[in-house]
């Protein structure tokens, strides 16, 4: 009696997914799918409001993340025509850099330390090197940043360049603001551009 009962599962089961696939179940699902992997550009919008507003960026841009990493909430932008990555990341309760850090005498140190504490097993950084600082406006502030020039081993990229800096947003939080590029395609105008629009 048992293995009649499984055997008149099986067959309704089967005929419940040939007729959910016969109404145009396999798009529905591959739509749904294609959703969650691969949001729209409102739906990451919507996401990044937990690190700020994103809303007055221009079309030269694209948000490609909106998500938690490492117990980190990050919004992940890219630059289209030159492939520059913008990141903002907020850092909560637990800072990965201060302001006072990039304005201090061992910023580079600071830096190395940040690094492998948030290093990745797949990609490392070597040969850090601070070449400028000054400051850049984000979240409606002026912020100190650094720039700097590395390698990066285990990727295809090589040498990179780029800033690093810590703006406070209005609750007062500190947001960490990365803009990386190859080493002699990154451009601070891009990365001007793109941060003084996150409120």
């Amino acid at each position: 009696m048992g293995c009649l009962k499984n055997i008149i599962r099986a067959i309704v089961l089967t005929l419940a997914v040939v007729g959910f696939m016969s109404l145009g179940g396999k798009d529905l699902l591959a739509g749904w799918i294609g959703n969650w992997l691969n949001p729209s550009q409102d739906v990451m919008l919507e996401r990044a409001k937990k690190v700020g507003d994103f809303s007055g960026i221009n079309e030269e841009f694209e948000i490609e993340k909106a998500a938690g990493i490492m117990g980190y909430n990050a919004v992940v932008a890219e630059h289209k025509a030159s492939g520059q990555k913008m990141i903002v990341i907020d850092s909560g309760s637990k800072p990965i850099l201060t302001a006072e850090d990039l304005q201090s005498d061992n910023v580079e140190e600071k830096l190395k330390n940040s690094i492998k504490k948030i290093k990745y097993q797949a990609v490392s950084v070597d040969d850090l090197e601070i070449t400028k600082r000054g400051y850049i406006n984000s979240y409606g502030k002026s912020a100190p940043y650094v720039k700097f020039e590395a390698k990066v081993k285990k990727l295809p990229i090589g040498d990179v360049a780029g800033i690093i800096s810590v703006v406070k947003d209005s609750q007062g939080e500190d947001r960490l603001l990365v803009s990386i590029s190859e080493k002699d395609k990154y451009s601070q105008l891009i990365s001007d551009e793109f941060f003084k629009n996150v409120k």
